[in-house]
């Protein structure tokens, strides 16, 4: 299928297949009228970016749960699933929205409590909110001490806080 172009503000023009878009039924919660997405990123760089195809000035950094808590095991109720169209865990992944703060990106989070559900086959999306209440919003990534050796360094290379 041929190539689409998008004029986005943070990575300017991008080329993308039909196949490469991410649908999301419900838009996704405060972007309700974005229903096409897709995923921008290096394969190396652990964080990736959500990209609005419906606003080219949208843009949510994403990473896999994995990345920020190797442990996470997230409980997603059963009619979220049917929504994506597939209850198969091999048809599935989880991204997980992070914030980075522009000036002290030492201080990011991750939100562990409402995962995007993908099918991978369908592409089919959807945030979700998952059942496990101990997961945190506002998930702190990066430990004190890597914290602090972060801010010190942005400090010693002239960046501000």
């Amino acid at each position: 299928m041929s190539d689409m172009k998008l004029d986005t503000e943070r990575f300017g023009e991008v080329s993308y297949t039909q196949e490469e878009i991410l649908f999301f039924p419900r838009g996704i919660p405060a972007f309700e009228n974005n229903h096409s997405w897709m995923l921008i990123g290096n394969d190396d760089n652990a964080i990736k970016w959500l990209q609005s195809i419906d606003d080219p000035s949208l843009a949510l950094p994403v990473t896999s749960p994995d990345a920020v808590q190797p442990d996470y095991n997230a409980r997603i109720p059963e009619d979220e699933l049917k929504l994506v169209g597939s209850v198969n865990p091999a048809d599935l992944a989880l991204l997980i929205v992070v914030s980075i703060p522009e000036a002290a990106p030492w201080n990011m989070t991750a939100n562990l409590r409402a995962p995007i559900l993908i099918n991978l086959k369908s592409h089919r999306a959807v945030q979700v909110i998952a059942l496990n209440e101990e997961y945190p919003i506002r998930h702190v990534v990066f430990p004190e001490d890597v914290r602090e050796k972060m801010k010190a360094s942005a400090y010693q290379n002239g960046g501000e806080e």
